[in-house]
């Protein structure tokens, strides 16, 4: 599957039924979310990240914060209450254009289409925090690979990135089938048995590619959580990504 393909499915998820996308609930889809509840769902897994940044001695206020994979919005208006600025960066129009319209931040949040599989509309050493969570899990293996290298490039020395990843499917029903079956079967699947919209990919990346990859662009992990997660039939890993270098 080609990063071109995601940008169209999300698009299309976006157009359709942005905030069940960003976070799917089988009683919240058809636009059934209160926006309220959403948003508390982001302030949850930010204040769950600064919880974890805490314990490890690192900076839990930020100047400049970049949002990967924005969607509507829901970390970026979080993440707007411990930051002078976040920049919350997507592929869907729609989806962001849902995030302007839900956006309370005061003028803390800008949200910034890009179309391309990189990052080079923001220059190097510019972000004191880089955040994603529920994103990489639908992209492509090699251009998670790249984002990540982009990750590192962006922020400054010495700051670092907060980043979930899917590590393997789950041996449930659903996670087997993921195991096994090919994705255009899976991708059939969702569209005409599930009834998504447009089809969600989902993309294994094991704790040790995300450790060589990283290296290789010269930054480090500093902690990963592992956690199996039946709700979603998959295994998903958490890290704390620190560029080296000395942070001014």
């Amino acid at each position: 599957m080609s990063f071109e393909e995601v940008r169209r499915d999300w698009t299309e998820l976006g157009a359709r039924d942005s905030l069940w996308a960003v976070h799917v609930a089988n009683d919240k889809r058809g636009g059934r979310w209160e926006v309220d509840d959403f948003l508390e769902l982001g302030r949850r897994d930010v204040a769950r990240a600064r919880d974890w940044l805490h314990q490890l001695g690192l900076p839990t206020k930020w100047s400049r914060v970049l949002d990967f994979g924005c969607g509507a919005g829901r970390l970026s208006q979080a993440l707007a209450e411990y930051a002078d600025e976040v920049v919350g960066v997507d592929v869907s129009v729609p989806m962001l254009e849902t995030a302007r319209a839900l956006d309370r931040s005061d003028g803390k949040c800008q949200f910034v289409l890009n179309e391309v599989p990189d990052l080079h509309v923001f220059t190097s050493n510019s972000f004191d925090l880089v955040y994603s969570e529920l994103v990489l899990q639908h992209l492509p293996a090699k251009v998670i690979a790249d984002y990540l290298g982009e990750f590192v490039r962006v922020l400054r020395p010495g700051a670092v990135a907060v980043l979930q990843c899917t590590s393997r499917p789950l041996w449930t029903l659903k996670g087997t089938i993921w195991r096994l079956a090919p994705y255009r079967m899976v991708r059939l699947g969702q569209k005409l048995v599930l009834r998504y919209p447009a089809p969600m990919r989902m993309t294994a990346l094991p704790p040790a590619k995300v450790a060589a990859v990283v290296s290789m662009h010269g930054a480090e992990i500093v902690a990963a959580i592992t956690t199996d997660e039946p709700e979603t039939h998959w295994q998903s890993s958490r890290y704390v990504i620190r560029k080296l270098g000395r942070h001014d």
